[in-house]
């Protein structure tokens, strides 16, 4: 991660200094297994609190990593599981008035329980299997609050709406 100000002239010519923080590329990765998707369960620093959230995360200082590797490598490390059949949703940005990293939504299915292998900032990350129905509840009610992963939410539901309940 780097933070850097740039320069710039606007509309009328007066200067401004923009503050941007450079981040690796990142994936969110939606594992669906029948009427369930599993979700991790993790203390966030910045807020201070733990909030359920998709399994995501990047390889710092990896700035073009292929993206189905990194969405696998990501779904094991920090659920234990391993996708047959992996599937691009879509490529979105988290917060692009501050940053430009993008992330990729990767839904993964046909899934098998191998091991996690948490970094050491990952302790006491929990994972949890929810069903779909319940998982777009967490999201209503706030228990859910992570906006890549509401985004990734959005993004199942327009690509593949077969696979969420009908509302």
């Amino acid at each position: 991660m780097r933070l850097r100000e740039d320069r710039f002239v606007r509309a009328d010519g007066s200067e401004g200094i923009y503050s941007v923080v450079d981040k690796s590329p990142a994936t969110v990765v939606i594992p669906v297994d029948g009427d369930d998707v599993v979700l991790v369960e993790q203390f966030r620093h910045p807020v201070g609190e733990r909030f359920w959230e998709l399994p995501q995360g990047a390889w710092d200082g990896n700035e073009d990593p292929d993206g189905e590797d990194l969405a696998r490598g990501e779904l094991a490390e920090e659920t234990g599981l391993r996708a047959g059949r992996m599937e691009r949703l879509g490529r979105l940005f988290f917060a692009y008035g501050i940053t430009g990293q993008p992330f990729e939504v990767w839904l993964a299915t046909e899934l098998v329980q191998g091991e996690q292998a948490l970094e050491p900032e990952e302790e006491g990350l929990r994972v949890g299997r929810f069903g779909l129905a319940r998982a777009e509840e967490m999201i209503l009610d706030g228990t859910i609050a992570d906006s890549a992963t509401v985004a990734a939410f959005g993004l199942l539901r327009l690509r593949r709406p077969e696979l969420l309940p009908k509302r």
